[in-house]
């Protein structure tokens, strides 16, 4: 891999930085561990979710995710799958570099994106709670509403519920892009949450963040029906969360868009 004299991005952390100081396999080894802390913070189990960052090599649009139905404590760098990034989704075939498949949800990572210039991590966990609420009707209809204010975390004044399809197809794919609409996390029904970030340590972060949502609202559910925030104040939440929490990846993207209109992360 030859780097560019352009500082960019840093794909886990969010960081600017210099092209020498990130490698793809110092990537690959990052991938593996945030998915391995999933565990640990309590928001997944097994080899069950899947994570990815943006990645390109050269002039070519990718991602790097973890491989299909390997535990990722004996997941290493080899076994993380380069796939490349079409246009938009539904397209042909991605390319397909590494010794494993990659993961099954591979399709809603690849078209999230391809579609979307703000995602440069995707996080999908089984987390229980969050899983636990999106096998409710109610839940599944009009997501976790504004009971709390972090709840502008995922981008809106609601969690939606992503409609259940088959893992792993366009189906599912396309219900995700829908859900994800102006937001930056959801719940899939019958089956678990996605968050997505600028890095992956921010999509993590989502994520840890709206299974305690979940968690708590399951709870106050226990003891009755929550009181839900207004729309005005949600909207008052959204806008002091632009200007105390900015994505670093804004500056960037009005810095050097590329012909898409995103910066590309050098490899």
């Amino acid at each position: 891999m030859t780097p560019s004299p352009q500082s960019f991005m840093h794909p886990i952390t969010g960081v600017v930085c210099e092209p020498e100081v990130c490698t793809e396999d110092a990537v690959r080894a990052s991938l593996i561990e945030v998915a391995r802390s999933m565990q640990r913070l309590g928001i997944n189990h097994g080899s069950a979710g899947n994570v990815s960052v943006r990645w390109h090599r050269g002039a070519a649009d990718g991602m790097l995710i973890t491989p299909s139905a390997l535990p990722y404590e004996q997941c290493g760098v080899d076994d993380i799958v380069w796939v490349s990034i079409a246009a938009a989704q539904g397209t042909a075939a991605p390319q397909v570099d590494g010794v494993r498949r990659p993961s099954s949800e591979w399709r809603f990572h690849h078209d999230l994106y391809a579609s979307r210039a703000d995602a440069r991590a995707v996080v999908h966990t089984h987390a229980p709670h969050c899983t636990a609420l999106a096998c409710l009707p109610q839940i599944q209809q009009q997501g976790i509403p504004a009971f709390h204010y972090m709840v502008a975390a995922a981008g809106g004044r609601d969690i939606r519920c992503a409609p259940y399809a088959t893992f792993g197809t366009q189906a599912l794919s396309d219900h995700v892009l829908a859900a994800l609409t102006d937001r930056r996390a959801c719940l899939l029904a019958h089956h678990g949450m996605i968050a997505l970030g600028g890095a992956l340590d921010s999509a993590l972060a989502l994520a840890v963040e709206v299974e305690w949502l979940a968690r708590t609202y399951a709870l106050a559910l226990q003891l009755g029906t929550p009181a839900v925030l207004s729309d005005t104040e949600m909207d008052r939440v959204l806008d002091r969360f632009t200007r105390y929490r900015p994505d670093p990846l804004d500056d960037l993207l009005a810095d050097e868009p590329d012909a898409h209109g995103r910066s590309a992360v050098p490899s």
